[in-house]
């Protein structure tokens, strides 16, 4: 398979194809002419590498996991990257409460809802030096 239909058939450009070999993650034979030539290895590299980026994942890390054959090496990288993962799920859950806080406020003002004051206040956290407004305030009970 040529490089543009192995970009077609992923939605790539093909310069993402030839930074993905420069970086060591794709090893394409050539034909005679020098062109790159892909196969059905090649086909699944390119899938674990996208799969791998919709996870979160660097190149430099996808790198670093392809390059190890060592267990103990591999359970290190995804553990930290599972660590990454979980911080981004959970701050995504909080961006979601506090979408379906304005979406569900009957309020004209979404700024004047108790409920969705409530988020903000649990987001932004206690006061340090009294910079939180009164309103924002988590004991004013609003």
């Amino acid at each position: 398979m040529s490089i543009g239909a192995l970009a077609a058939r992923f939605g790539l450009a093909t310069h993402v194809l030839r930074h993905w070999e420069s970086m060591g993650l794709l090893h394409p034979e050539r034909d005679a002419n020098g062109r790159r030539r892909y196969g059905a290895d090649d086909l699944t590299r390119v899938a674990i590498i996208r799969f791998s980026k919709e996870a979160g994942l660097s190149l430099d890390t996808i790198r670093s996991l392809s390059a190890t054959v060592d267990r103990t090496t591999r359970h290190r990288i995804l553990s930290h990257e599972a660590e990454k993962l979980r911080s981004r799920i959970a701050a995504a859950q909080v961006s979601l409460q506090l979408i379906e806080g304005g979406l569900n406020c009957t309020h004209e003002d979404v700024t004047q809802c108790p409920n969705y004051q409530r988020l903000i206040a649990d987001h932004i956290g206690p006061p340090t030096t009294g910079d939180t407004p009164p309103s924002l305030h988590p004991r004013n009970g609003t």
